[in-house]
């Protein structure tokens, strides 16, 4: 989402179960949590000396964390590579491709890396600056001059750099549901989101952005020429030998190997289909391996230079860019109190930015229909790790801060046992909250009206039409830009109608269609409230039109 605000995510959602825990709007950040600061010494009796272990074992144990995590966590499956330099210290597969199936995880199974791909945009656009075809402060305008926001000053000031750090003004995952599932070209999202209320002032907070993204893979197209899928696999991932990497759902037929997306339940994971993301492609669509994305962090740690030989993506005065702070997002004094290793959060540019252990540290999360990744990056380490996973869970986060302690002298928390319980916890939540939300507030009440009189066929100028019919004497709510948005209503109390979605979504399960009349009596609208972290119902203006 991509919808974090995890998350993602891109939705970042590594949101949802962590997210819910510490991801979703975390699809955003990839990674709220921070981490303690250690001691700069302790005595030893407090703290017993613990003997250096070599690189293998490091390994090793890592090796039998991750694999330990997994069966903990209930992840049907999930890939992780570790790189430091030039080498790639682990690149592998755990579980299964898909829940009660026996085909395994390797490190070239596929699997969405989502909001991870918004840094494959910020490096296109990278590429193109060095190249003088663009630079960051252009407005967006020269480029896109159909572009508009709401905010007639974001319209006419917005720049290229305002696209990629997250402060436009529009609120976290705002309008998501434009390109979710939808016909909608990336030009047509676009215009669409004009009509979006901003949530903060132009420039004035962190508020994650899908739709900025998008724009961004418009920028793109309009300066090389090339769409936004065609400069990622022709300038990206050729030069880097990401074989195995793709931009499309259309194109996993023909490589093989793919994971299957899961829906995470408190007991038990779910397969479900793959969703085609193509028109948010730059701000989520990438597919890939742990192996490629391998590739893709040593040629992050090396601040754009490729394999010898080569020539560098992007120049290192284009990286620091990239990983410099560009919107700062506030520690609270919570965090502040409980984690005072944590001086700084931030967005750069495709990137989330924070500091541990005294180390700075570059990542993302991402959150895809039914899977999970995480990047982290402790550049002055030359240290990367990635977690790609076919579950909505957070065990990415325990998993790369436990690779983080492991060569950043951390204390060696247990992050997995540690962030395991409020995970479940917060899926109970949402589960709760979801029942909460379907709950009748009254019973023994009845509609207001004849069945009819709720049929009929209502318009949000922003999202398109919904038509609310008769199917057997039974009321169906349809979303007709995304067909599978189908669900029978089943009356609460009121006028208020449970929706019971025909299809199995990723991001949400049930909620409620309240149809709200004039004076007369006459139902002239429907609000929608479907309980979730990242598509946002509530902005459908559903007005009745005949």
């Amino acid at each position: 989402m991509i919808r974090i605000p995890l998350s993602n995510c891109t939705k970042a959602r590594f949101v949802l179960a962590c997210a819910r825990y510490c991801l979703l709007p975390l699809l955003l950040l990839s990674f709220t949590l921070q981490l303690p600061a250690q001691p700069a010494a302790r005595k030893k009796k407090e703290a017993p000396a613990v003997a250096a272990q070599s690189l293998p074992q490091q390994i090793a144990a890592l090796d039998a964390y991750i694999a330990k995590a997994r069966d903990d966590w209930k992840v049907p499956g999930l890939a992780v590579a570790i790189v430091q330099g030039d080498k790639v210290l682990l690149s592998k597969g755990y579980g299964v491709l898909e829940a009660g199936s026996s085909n395994p995880v390797d490190e070239h199974s596929l699997f969405a890396i989502a909001s991870n791909s918004k840094a494959f945009t910020s490096a296109a656009l990278a590429m193109l600056v060095d190249e003088g075809k663009l630079q960051w402060d252009d407005r967006v305008s020269q480029y896109l001059p159909w572009f508009r926001l709401r905010d007639p000053w974001a319209s006419a000031d917005i720049r290229v750099r305002d696209l990629l750090c997250h402060r436009s003004g529009l609120g976290t995952f705002s309008g998501d549901l434009l390109w979710w599932g939808t016909p909608y070209s990336a030009r047509e999202v676009l215009e669409r989101a004009a009509l979006l209320e901003p949530a903060v002032p132009f420039r004035a907070k962190y508020e994650y952005s899908n739709l900025m993204f998008i724009a961004a893979g418009e920028v793109i197209r309009a300066v090389s020429g090339l769409s936004w899928e065609q400069f990622t696999a022709q300038r990206i991932f050729s030069p880097l030998g990401m074989n195995r990497s793709v931009t499309s759902t259309r194109e996993l037929p023909a490589k093989g190997n793919v994971a299957t997306p899961h829906k995470t339940y408190s007991d038990r994971s779910q397969p479900i289909e793959w969703m085609n993301w193509d028109v948010m492609g730059a701000a989520g669509g990438v597919i890939s391996s742990v192996s490629d994305m391998s590739k893709w962090m040593q040629c992050q740690l090396a601040q754009g230079a490729n394999p010898p030989g080569a020539k560098a993506l992007f120049t290192q005065a284009r990286s620091r860019e990239m990983w410099e702070a560009h919107t700062p997002i506030p520690v609270s004094e919570g965090s502040r109190r409980r984690f005072p290793s944590t001086h700084f959060r931030a967005y750069g540019l495709g990137w989330s930015l924070s500091d541990y252990l005294g180390y700075k540290l570059v990542g993302h999360g991402g959150g895809y229909d039914g899977m999970y990744s995480q990047v982290l990056m402790a550049p002055e380490k030359g240290l990367g790790v990635v977690v790609l996973t076919n579950s909505m869970t957070g065990i990415g986060s325990a998993i790369t801060y436990k690779v983080m302690d492991t060569f950043l002298g951390g204390a060696g928390r247990d992050w997995s046992s540690e962030m395991l319980p409020g995970a479940m916890a917060s899926q109970q939540a949402f589960e709760r909250r979801i029942r909460e939300t379907i709950t009748p507030v009254a019973t023994g009440t009845h509609p207001s009206q004849e069945p009819s009189a709720y049929t009929g066929l209502f318009r949000c100028p922003m999202y398109g039409d919904a038509r609310v019919e008769l199917e057997n004497g039974k009321l169906v709510l349809r979303l007709l830009p995304y067909p599978d948005l189908v669900a029978d209503l089943a009356h609460l109390h009121y006028d208020t109608y449970e929706v019971r979605w025909r299809k199995d979504f990723a991001w949400f399960g049930s909620g409620t269609a309240q149809f709200i009349p004039d004076s007369k009596g006459r139902f002239v609208r429907i609000a929608l409230d479907i309980p979730n972290d990242d598509l946002w119902f509530y902005e459908l203006k559903l007005e009745r039109v005949e």
